[in-house]
Order: structure tokens, then sequence, then C-alpha cells
């Protein structure tokens, strides 16, 4: 009972640092809704090349706000399966001030931010070329997200906040969760999952990566600050750590095959990676 303010105050500053970038990502998809014609989707269409490459470098601004953006950009067909790999993959929050106050381990950020981008960039490129059923900028894409409350009949501001507040309590409820769930197993347990000593660490650390709450990349980087996992298994977690990312995506993403294809695949990045470092001495 005494962690229980700790964790609602948390949870709460969690939940309020990706409000500023859910908010702004619903404003723009409810202009899009409203505003966009032929020449705004040819505009979308033209930038699809790119969009891996601009997703990759956003994502590695240290806060996980245009994860949350990404989520329900795609989720209303704004931008590409693979640019919201590329944001997820890229993505830096907590881990670089972390890194920034241990001088003896400082010099691992900026090779790590670099790794981040270079595999966010491939990876989204990749992806766009190969997957089925490519994401283009339909303004069906974007309705689907007002079908049930008819918001695109209305003002584009009470509508963006609508959804807004609906999204802001569910990643709120969800992070009240995972940091109850934290604070009772402890660091101890879930260094333990990590596979110590073990070649398959990476693909552990990849795994818990995706708790998606800014928790999970703080406790890599300390585990990584004491040595309890290398830089690879460091690679391969942060890889996937894209916050709350993924738990709006699966809130605003109807389509849940799409949603688990995506979480396989930042996933499977992230281990292929941080294996490939392991066997690379590092």
């Amino acid at each position: 009972m005494e962690l229980l303010p700790d964790i609602f105050t948390d949870a709460l500053l969690d939940s309020l640092k990706m409000l500023p970038f859910l908010f702004g990502a619903y404003l723009l998809m409810e202009w899009l809704e409203h505003r966009s014609g032929e020449g705004m989707e040819k505009l979308l269409a033209g930038a699809r090349r790119l969009g891996p490459v601009t997703g990759a470098l956003l994502g590695c601004v240290p806060q996980c706000g245009f994860s949350v953006a990404a989520a329900n950009l795609y989720a209303g067909r704004v931008i590409t399966m693979g640019t919201l790999a590329a944001v997820f993959l890229s993505t830096s929050d907590e881990a670089v001030p972390l890194l920034l106050g241990a001088p003896e381990k400082a010099g691992v950020l900026l090779p790590l931010l670099a790794l981040k981008v270079l595999v966010g960039a491939l990876a989204g490129m990749l992806i766009d070329r190969t997957a089925r059923g490519k994401v283009s900028a339909h303004r069906e894409g974007i309705h689907d997200l007002c079908r049930h409350c008819h918001c695109e009949e209305g003002n584009i501001l009470p509508a963006a906040l609508r959804h807004t507040g609906s999204i802001f309590l569910f990643v709120l409820l969800v992070n009240l969760a995972l940091g109850g769930g934290v604070a009772l197993l402890g660091e101890e347990q879930l260094s333990a999952l990590l596979l110590s000593e073990s070649f398959l660490q990476p693909a552990a650390a990849a795994l818990l990566g995706l708790i998606p709450n800014c928790a999970a990349s703080v406790l890599l980087t300390r585990l990584y600050l004491a040595g309890a996992v290398d830089f690879a298994s460091l690679a391969a977690g942060l890889l996937p750590a894209s916050g709350v990312g993924l738990m709006v995506l699966f809130r605003a993403n109807p389509r849940l095959r799409e949603n688990l294809l995506i979480l396989a695949l930042i996933w499977g990045t992230g281990t292929a990676v941080g294996l490939f470092l392991r066997l690379l001495g590092f």
C-alpha cells in the first residue's frame, strides 16, 4: 500500500508526457479527414519512400511521444507500416538521460542512437517493400477512427479532444497496472528473466523491451550500467522499446493481425541485431 502513491504518480507523469503528441496526432488526422483531397493524398503517397527515414530520425528524439503519434497516424492510414516500425525501433526515452548521467558509459550513447536510427530506417524500408496491403493515405482509413462516435460530422477541435481523452484514460489505466506489476516483481526478478550469461539473452531483452511503458528502457539501461547485460542485449532490448506506442497502437488500430505482425517484426529485429552484435563481440 505504501507504494500506491508513487505508482500512481509515475503512471500519471508517464501518461502526461505523451498527451501533447497524442492530441497533435488526432488534430492532424481530423484535419486530414475534413480537408484532404487528391492533392493531399498525392503528397503523402509521394513521401512514402522517405517515410521510414523521416520516422527513424524523429523517433530518436529522447521521448516516446512520436511513437504515440505514429501509432495513431498509422491507425488512420496516414503513414505506412514501415514508417511506424521505423519510429518504434528508433524511439529513445529515459535511456538517454540515464546514459548521460553515467560518464563511464556515456560514450555508447551516440553509437546506440545511430544504430537505432540506421536499423529503424532500413527495417522500415524493407517492410514497406515486402509488406502485403501497403498503407496509403485514404480518407476511408481515417474515417474508420470515427466510425462509432460520428465526430467527423463536427468541428475538428472537439473531435480531437474526445479521441485524446479516450486514449489518455486507457494509457493511464494500463500504466497503473504495469507500474504495479513492476513494483511487485522488483528489478531482481525481472533481471533474472533475462537469461544471464546465455547467448540468447538478447532475445529475452527484446521481449522485455516490448513492455509498453518507459520503465522497460529504464530497467534495461540500469542493468547495462550495473554490468548485468552487455551492449548487444541493451541494443536488442531498446530497439523494440517504443514506450506506450505499442499500447496505443493496439487501442487505436482495430486490425489485430496487423498489430501482432508489427509487434513480431520489431521484436524479431531487436533480437536479430542483438545476436549479430554478440557474434561480433559487443
